[in-house]
């Protein structure tokens, strides 16, 4: 099991409008009302993102992982959270973690999206 990072906000998150959300985002969501998962395409395969059993979580492997949930996220009107606490999204552009006051950047969106899931581990 790798780190999770779940997607938190004020109202709870139902699964039609997690539905409607991923569908006008390009994103790809299988399953039901009570488990599924949450799909992005890079090029001709589909990777999952995050897997929902009422809430919604991903456990990212790669930059593009990352970038792919903040993304998601965002249109939610949504936080990304980390088990430490930290929180991921997009600002000017730019994938960043913020903890406490150390703010780490990914790099800008376009291009994450752009270069796949490469893994981290490799």
């Amino acid at each position: 099991m790798g780190y999770e990072l779940r997607v938190e906000r004020d109202a709870p998150l139902a699964y039609a409008e997690l539905a409607s959300v991923s569908a006008q985002a390009g994103f790809e969501l299988r399953g039901s009302h009570e488990a599924g998962e949450v799909l992005a395409r890079h090029g001709d395969s589909a990777h999952q993102i995050a897997t929902w059993s009422g809430r919604l979580v991903g456990q990212p492997g790669s930059d593009w992982q990352v970038a792919q949930l903040a993304r998601l996220t965002d249109l939610m009107g949504a936080r990304l959270v980390g088990e430490d606490g930290e929180a991921y999204g997009i600002r000017n552009g730019v994938v960043e973690q913020i903890n406490g006051a150390a703010t780490y950047e990914f790099g800008k969106l376009e291009e994450i999206i752009a270069a796949g899931p490469a893994d981290w581990s490799v």
